[in-house]
């Protein structure tokens, strides 16, 4: 992910991370099996996803901890 799609991810609303971190948990899950049946050649695909993930799931948090102060 690029800095700019991060600076976009940090005006997106709540309703619009999670459905984009459910669009990146389905790709995801496709990649993983994918994987194990030897279509996917590109291994890294899995790790950028799952970075993606990670930064989805902080920024729901953040805001979510903003919601409660």
């Amino acid at each position: 992910m690029k800095n700019k799609e991060i600076q976009e991810l940090k005006i997106k609303t709540l309703p619009e991370l999670e459905s984009l971190l459910k669009e990146n948990q389905n790709r995801f899950k496709d990649l993983k099996f994918n994987l194990a049946a030897g279509k996917v050649k590109n291994v890294t695909r899995l790790r950028h996803v799952r970075r993606d993930i990670a930064r989805i799931l902080t920024f729901i948090n953040q805001s979510q901890t903003k919601k409660t102060k």
